[in-house]
């Protein structure tokens, strides 16, 4: 456990944050929350109740417990003894700077602003701060609470030392981060994600298969691979005794052909139909809770098989 970093203030608990708190406390920290929506205080604890099951699974650290989670209606509040904040507003440039300008005034000098912003780059976010060397990314992958993934790049003016404090508290917690060398849109995950997207809405627009099937293609195929290792790794064991410089020697061709017939599709109104279309109709009777509950089952023994193999964790 990082010693130094004993409260987090996590600001803004949708979805995101109210799963990232949830990690938080089951790693035996304390937590200050805020947000202002509306009945956010009661959503806060109610998601943290139906994550705490599964944590219970993970493995609870020392002292862990739902009861150090703390509300408060006012930011500076939740700031006040921050060691550590993880911010998750809405992903809007000038929101953000304005948010982080408030962030910056509020917490301990000492204290670490992270983003888990998807895609806007932390030099942008940090334009308006007084402090903006300890303002850093630090984007999960959802569900935080279950996805160790965790992203982490500072901006212009981030100072090398927020980022390895960064990268050595999320690992601290359980996380694998990966440090981002160079700041672009959507990062690193999120671009080989659209990169797949793009594709996959491609053949969907051009009548090669239905929504269903190419979900199939990635779930019962290369999808299965992929939660094991990454893409390289995955090319180089498919290359036997001559490893990746065999598969590119003899497939290095043919993969540069089917970049060129990749497609660009528009996201049109009539995409975005056939595609919704497309995910109710494979949907069927089943509810999103359950699929919910089914993929969270599925990942939590996934990612302790993975974390019981020496071998197979990279």
């Amino acid at each position: 456990m990082n010693t130094a970093i004993a409260r987090v203030a996590v600001v803004g608990t949708g979805v995101i944050g109210a799963s990232w708190a949830a990690w938080f406390l089951a790693q035996g920290l304390d937590v200050e929350a805020t947000d202002p929506s509306p009945g956010a205080e009661a959503r806060l604890r109610e998601a943290v109740a139906q994550h705490w099951p599964t944590l219970e699974r993970f493995g609870l650290a020392e002292g862990a417990s739902a009861d150090r989670l703390r509300f408060h209606a006012a930011l500076e509040d939740a700031l006040r003894e921050a060691d550590f904040v993880q911010e998750n507003g809405p992903e809007r440039l000038d929101f953000k700077i304005d948010l982080f300008r408030r962030m910056d005034a509020a917490a301990p000098l000492h204290a670490i602003l992270a983003s888990s912003s998807s895609g806007l780059t932390v030099s942008g976010m940090q334009s308006g701060c007084a402090h903006p060397e300890r303002v850093v990314l630090g984007h999960p992958f959802n569900p935080p609470h279950l996805i160790p993934l965790v992203e982490v790049i500072g901006g212009e003016r981030t100072s090398a030392e927020a980022v390895e404090r960064a990268m050595a508290f999320y690992a601290a917690i359980g996380k694998r981060p990966i440090h981002v060398k160079r700041e672009v849109k959507g990062h690193i995950a999120n671009r080989l994600q659209a990169a797949l997207w793009r594709e996959a809405f491609h053949l969907v627009e051009q009548g090669v298969a239905s929504v269903a099937d190419i979900d199939t293609a990635i779930s019962q195929g290369p999808g299965l691979r992929w939660a094991v290792m990454g893409p390289f790794m995955n090319l180089h064991l498919s290359g036997g005794a001559g490893g990746i410089a065999h598969v590119l020697a003899h497939l290095g061709g043919p993969i540069e052909d089917w970049w060129k017939d990749l497609g660009s599709p528009l996201m049109t109104a009539e995409l975005k139909q056939q595609v919704a279309e497309g995910v109710a109709a494979a949907l069927g009777d089943r509810h999103e809770r359950e699929l919910e509950r089914a993929r969270d089952a599925l990942l939590l023994n996934l990612i302790r098989a993975k974390s019981a193999s020496g071998t197979l964790e990279t």
